[in-house]
C-alpha cells in the first residue's frame, strides 16, 4: 500500500524534547506535544514553556476590511504574506526555543521546537500557481484552502450558499501536493473539505476545529468529513474555542474531551490531535479578565450577530463564553494529556493524540 495511504505508519524515534535555559512542565507522555496551530509568540521562549515538541504556525499578517453591508473581511495580501514568511524565518534562525521545519522527520532532530509555516488562506496567491512554489522555497509548509469565506480556490464555511473547490483550487491541490505541503481544509465548507480529501494524493489535514454532531455549526465538522479525512490517512485537530465545543453555558475539560472522543468514534485513533488557535498563552483577552467568559465573549458578539444578519447556517443563538477556563492557560497541553488519561485513554492514545499522530501526518507528506 502506498505510505501515504497507511493510516497505522509506526511512529519511530520519539523522544523528549529539551530547550536549553527554560524550564518545561512535568511530562506525563514520551511523544513530544504537538499543537496543529497556533501562532509565534512575541517572547520566543513562550514555546519552551508551553511544552512544545513541534507546531503549526500560522504566521500570516490579516488585514481587517468590511464589506458593503458592514460585515467584517480577513485579507492576507501577497506582498504582506511574503514579508511575513522572510520575518517569522528570521525570528526562528535566532531563536534557541524554537526551529523551522521542512519535513516531520525534523521533529526532534535538534533542541527546541520544530515549527512547520503555514498560512490560514489562499488569498496571497490569487491566480498565480507559480506562487505556491516560491512561498514553499521560503520554507511554508501548510497551506489552508480559505478563512471562512470564498475565495478563488474554494468555497469556505460562513457563506449562505455553500461551494466547494474551484477548478483553480483543484490545480492549487495538484500543486501542493508535488511540492508536498500539507494541505489544510479548517474552514472550509462542506463541499470543500470532502473533494479535498477525495482528489488529494496525500493525506490532508483539517487542523483546527470540532465536531458537528456535538455543536451544529458549519463551523464545525460533520462526520463523513471527519470520516473521508480519517479514511485517507489525515488527522483533524481538536481546537480551544468553547463556543463551537459545546452548547452547555459553562464549558469545561470534560467538553473538550468529548469532542476528542467524538472524533476517535468516527475517525478512530488515528484521526485526531491537539490545537489551539489562541495565541500560546491563552487568549489575551480572556487571560486579562482572568477568564471571565460573561465580560470577555462580548468581543465576538457584533461578528456574530453579522453573520447572522447575512444568514450564515448556525448563529441563531448567542454564544455566552469563549474559552474553557482551565485550558486558556500556556501549560494546556500537559493538562490536556492529564485529562486524557484520567478519562482512561491508554497511555499509547494519548501519545497519538498529543502529537504522534501529527508527527505521522506530517512526516508522511512532508517526508
Amino acid at each position: 500500500m502506498d505510505r501515504y495511504w497507511t493510516r497505522r505508519a509506526a511512529l519511530a524515534g520519539m523522544m523528549s524534547l529539551t530547550t536549553a535555559a527554560v524550564a518545561r512542565p512535568v511530562r506525563t507522555t514520551a511523544a513530544p506535544f504537538i499543537d496543529s496551530l497556533s501562532f509565534l509568540p512575541d517572547d520566543l521562549a513562550d514555546i519552551a514553556r508551553a511544552g512544545l515538541g513541534a507546531m503549526i504556525a500560522d504566521i500570516s499578517e490579516v488585514e481587517e476590511v468590511r464589506d458593503a453591508a458592514g460585515v467584517p473581511r480577513y485579507l492576507r495580501g501577497y506582498r504582506v504574506s511574503e514579508a511575513a514568511l522572510t520575518r517569522a524565518v528570521a525570528r526562528l534562525a535566532a531563536s534557541p526555543h524554537a526551529y523551522v521545519a521542512l519535513k516531520g522527520s525534523d521533529i526532534g532532530s535538534r533542541p527546541g521546537c520544530a515549527t512547520f509555516l503555514q498560512f490560514q488562506s489562499t488569498e496571497m496567491i490569487e491566480r498565480d500557481l507559480s506562487r505556491i512554489a516560491r512561498f514553499h522555497a521560503g520554507g511554508l509548509r501548510v497551506l489552508q484552502f480559505t478563512h471562512h469565506n470564498d475565495n478563488p480556490f474554494a468555497g469556505g464555511a460562513l457563506q449562505p450558499v455553500q461551494t466547494g473547490l474551484t477548478p483553480l483550487g483543484i490545480d492549487g491541490l495538484a500543486e501542493m501536493n508535488r511540492l508536498r505541503i500539507l494541505p489544510d481544509v479548517s474552514h472550509g465548507s462542506d463541499a470543500t473539505m470532502r473533494e479535498a480529501a477525495r482528489r488529494s494524493t496525500t493525506p490532508i489535514a483539517l487542523s483546527h476545529g470540532a465536531a458537528r454532531a456535538i455543536v451544529n455549526h458549519p463551523r464545525c465538522a460533520p462526520d463523513d468529513v471527519i470520516r473521508a479525512i480519517a479514511e485517507r490517512g489525515g488527522v483533524m485537530g481538536v481546537f480551544m474555542m468553547s463556543f463551537w465545543l459545546t452548547r452547555k453555558r459553562v464549558p469545561t475539560v470534560a467538553d473538550y474531551v468529548a469532542n476528542i472522543r467524538h472524533v476517535v468514534r468516527v475517525g478512530g485513533i488515528d484521526a485526531v490531535g491537539v490545537a489551539n488557535d489562541f495565541p500560546m498563552a491563552g487568549q489575551a483577552n480572556l487571560v486579562k479578565l482572568d477568564n471571565d467568559n460573561a465580560k470577555g465573549v462580548g468581543e465576538y458578539l457584533a461578528w456574530w450577530r453579522a453573520m447572522r444578519s447575512q444568514g450564515i447556517a448556525g448563529f441563531d443563538w448567542t454564544p455566552e463564553h469563549v474559552v474553557i477556563p482551565a485550558l486558556n492557560r500556556i501549560d494546556r497541553m500537559q493538562r490536556i494529556a492529564d485529562a486524557l488519561r484520567a478519562d482512561r485513554f491508554r497511555a499509547r492514545e494519548v501519545d497519538a493524540i498529543m502529537g504522534g499522530n501529527w508527527r505521522r501526518l506530517l512526516t508522511n507528506v512532508l517526508g
